[in-house]
């Protein structure tokens, strides 16, 4: 019997993604990955996040329903490579001025990653890892394809485009055909006790400062035209794009365009400078191919995770650069930040890190 590990947080998308399996006739076994570090000076309480001391509650009760329903579970620390891997790489990201995405880094190097290396380690044996991501994969031509969900809303193909084939190749995806309207359905009908449970919004919940453990840094708003037009207390209390919070007076409605982390300014501008016609994206990982040999395609690009897929033209300078031009110009594209680009089937091309 095939037997599955199936990545168990205690919400409903994890939670009814086991069971379909079982239900299927897989062997399967819950895996939980705990990395709430709770020595983090003055972080606040996360609510409706993946981050937070709410995870030992959601993996008790999920357990306690595991059990209930045969399926053995196993939680395993990964707490200390979490805060090395992750928290490491945002804070560092943050005070060098660009905008990390926590959450695509711990999708590639810890969940699918050393979770399962951590659980073989520990002697749990299984041919395949599940997980309750709203996204499909499947074999294309020799090669391992990412493709969207069914449900557009909730896909979350942007999340786990730095997944290698190796690890696609090894990954199920049950509710990559479903809408969450019908997952709700179905883990009501199975009268599973988190059916209606409220899903994690982000992957900390309070204020991100909270993480970076700095001091206040006195520095000033400049606009990109040169002028002062106010101060601050640390540029990395700022993001890309920012228009509230700002505190200076101004005719007309400013936007954050640059974070100057060398010498603490955050650099500010009308509108209209937010936009950009194209974007470089480096650390580039293939999908549906390894490299193009076509210098130029037309694709589907998102480079923000809330974002919509737009028109754009995908210019490969290497295989480890690329550009996105885009059909028209976009706002606040993000240094750090990931641009994701697709076919008109939704299958992942390749996706990159903006660096300019």
């Amino acid at each position: 019997m095939v037997r599955v590990a199936v990545g168990l947080s205690g919400g409903v998308d994890s939670t009814l993604a086991i069971l379909l399996l079982k239900e299927q006739g897989y062997d399967v076994v819950g895996l939980s990955m705990s990395f709430y570090n709770p020595d983090i000076p003055n972080m606040k309480e996360s609510v409706n996040s993946c981050y937070g001391p709410k995870e030992k509650t959601d993996y008790k009760q999920a357990q306690i329903w595991a059990k209930k329903e045969g399926i053995e579970t196993v939680i395993l620390d990964c707490s200390n490579e979490y805060k090395q891997i992750v928290l490491k790489y945002f804070k560092e990201a943050y005070l060098e001025g660009v905008t990390p995405n926590p959450c695509i880094k711990c999708n590639a190097e810890m969940k699918f990653g050393l979770l399962l290396e951590k659980a073989q380690k520990e002697g749990v044996q299984f041919d395949y890892f599940a997980t309750g991501h709203y996204a499909r994969v499947y074999e294309k031509e020799g090669r391992y394809i990412l493709a969207k969900g069914k449900d557009e809303k909730k896909d979350q193909s942007y999340f786990l485009y730095r997944l290698t084939q190796d690890q696609l190749s090894k990954v199920l995806f049950p509710l990559g055909d479903y809408l969450k309207e019908d997952v709700r359905k179905m883990a009501l009908e199975r009268n599973l006790p988190v059916a209606e449970k409220k899903d994690s919004q982000d992957f900390y919940s309070g204020d991100y400062t909270d993480l970076l453990e700095q001091a206040p840094k006195k520095g000033v708003i400049r606009h990109i035209k040169g002028t002062v037009l106010g101060e601050h207390q640390g540029f990395f209390n700022y993001t890309i794009g920012q228009r509230k919070g700002l505190g200076i007076a101004y005719p007309v409605p400013l936007y954050v365009v640059e974070l100057d982390a060398e010498n603490n300014e955050v650099i500010v501008a009308e509108k209209e400078a937010t936009f950009q016609k194209s974007c470089v994206a480096k650390e580039v990982v293939w999908g549906g191919v390894l490299l193009f040999d076509t210098v130029e395609m037309p694709v589907q690009a998102k480079y923000r995770s809330a974002g919509k897929c737009v028109p754009a033209t995908l210019k490969v300078k290497s295989k480890d650069e690329i550009e996105v031009v885009f059909d028209e110009p976009q706002s606040a594209l993000t240094k750090g930040q990931s641009v994701v680009c697709y076919n008109l089937e939704g299958e992942v091309i390749c996706g990159g890190i903006i660096t300019a």
